[in-house]
């Protein structure tokens, strides 16, 4: 979420070993190595502070101003995959499918309306140079959509839990009603979050040349605790039971011992098949082991599709907590630290934490797309402009995939002179 930066008067800034004096107006200023200049401003309020400015070379633009359009452009091309691949492609069209598609669009928006500009203002030092009305609409766009993206998170985290403990109660996956409901409901929270400041609750530091989400004590703890710090709690308490489900389930496989492959005698078959045939009274008993056999199957799929889960979810939980958390703790604790009208924070620590914060953006497709095969193959599709005939080969490989993991048991023949 975007911040702009300016330190408080008679601070001694760390980051660039600079001490300001604000007493009359005037600025003094020592000599620095570091590239950190600093301009007395005033803020809507009156306060002078002192606006930390980096200074950048022509290479260390350039090699600075090439990485953030990679990366603004790889979040682009990334998230709007997905958004093709489950629009137009029949078998992804499914209400399962609904939250990957509000994560995509979320952090597609991120990429389109907030990376680009964020990019400007790092490559000119950290001024904000695009008046005081477009930076309460950009404020609000980069809360809204970053939101949107981590709540949506919470909630893929607790559909795939229920998904994977109550495959028969859970009605929610197969009701496109429902999903839509639970996607609206994403974004209308996300904007409860971005609306007060707009409404007069918790006004933005706004300058012509500083944009500042409010530093409002309160503000900053609602919108940090309904942002992050829930929708993280959630997260983990639903990798936690997932990871412990399948964790019992091994356990289960274990002390069972549903064979891999199980070796049988061709002639023993054969003759066991005949006497069956000859004996019809046992026939029964023949049906309850089929009973059986299938039973192990599903047990044996169920195991395997919670371990899926619970190493997707490890893997999104583990990378959003990596992006996201050190700048959360940073947002939290600055207005404590430097009060509500400024931040004194070092520059390029915010700058920092922040794109990487936005990196969550970038790789959250790549992340579906590692464990969903038809993802995969859809990505393979649309990159080597094979269009026709996608949801044929997508039924292809699923039926495949359906053949490879029934569990049948491997007959080994051995030729036996009777």
């Amino acid at each position: 979420m975007r911040i702009t930066h300016c330190a408080r008067s008679c601070d001694l800034l760390p980051s660039s070993g600079v001490a300001v004096a604000a007493g009359s107006g005037s600025l003094e200023m020592k000599p620095s190595s570091s590239p950190i200049l600093l301009e007395m401003i005033e803020v809507a309020n009156g306060t002078r502070c002192a606006e930390q400015i980096l200074s950048y070379g022509e290479v260390e633009k350039v090699l600075i101003g090439g990485v953030l359009t990679m990366l603004t452009l790889i979040t682009i091309c990334g998230n709007l995959l997905v958004v093709i691949s489950v629009c137009f492609v029949k078998k992804l069209r499914q209400p399962s499918n609904y939250l990957i598609v509000s994560l995509a669009l979320a952090d597609l928006s991120v990429a389109l309306a907030v990376m680009p500009f964020v990019s400007i203002t790092d490559l000119i030092g950290g001024r904000w140079i695009f008046g005081k009305f477009f930076c309460n609409v950009f404020i609000a766009m980069d809360v809204m959509c970053c939101t949107a993206s981590i709540m949506t998170l919470c909630v893929i985290s607790i559909d795939r839990y229920l998904g994977i403990t109550r495959p028969l109660t859970y009605p929610v996956r197969q009701n496109g009603w429902c999903m839509a409901k639970m996607v609206l409901s994403v974004w209308l929270l996300s904007a409860s979050i971005t609306l007060p400041p707009l409404f007069g609750w918790a006004q933005n530091v706004n300058d012509d040349r500083v944009c500042l989400i409010s530093q409002d004590f309160g503000y900053t703890i609602y919108s940090t605790a309904v942002a992050f710090y829930i929708p993280m709690t959630v997260m983990l308490v639903m990798y936690y039971r997932i990871y412990r489900a399948a964790k019992l389930s091994a356990a289960k496989h274990n002390i069972t011992g549903f064979p891999q492959h199980v070796e049988v005698d061709c002639v023993t078959i054969a003759i066991k098949l005949q006497r069956e045939v000859e004996e019809c009274a046992r026939l029964p008993r023949l049906l309850r082991g089929v009973g059986r056999r299938s039973s192990d199957r599903r047990s044996i799929s169920i195991f395997k599709r919670e371990q899926k889960a619970a190493a997707t979810l490890g893997i999104v939980v583990g990378a959003f907590t990596v992006c996201w958390l050190p700048f959360f703790l940073l947002s939290t604790a600055r207005p404590f630290i430097c009060g509500t009208e400024c931040s004194c924070i070092p520059l390029w620590v915010e700058r920092t934490l922040l794109w990487l914060g936005y990196a969550n953006s970038l790789i959250n497709p790549f992340i579906y797309a590692f464990f969903n095969r038809d993802l995969r193959i859809t990505y393979r599709s649309l990159l080597s402009c094979r269009y026709r005939n996608i949801n044929r080969r997508l039924s292809a490989a699923g039926m495949h995939e359906a053949l490879r993991l029934v569990e049948r048991p491997e007959v080994n023949c051995r030729e036996k002179s009777v």
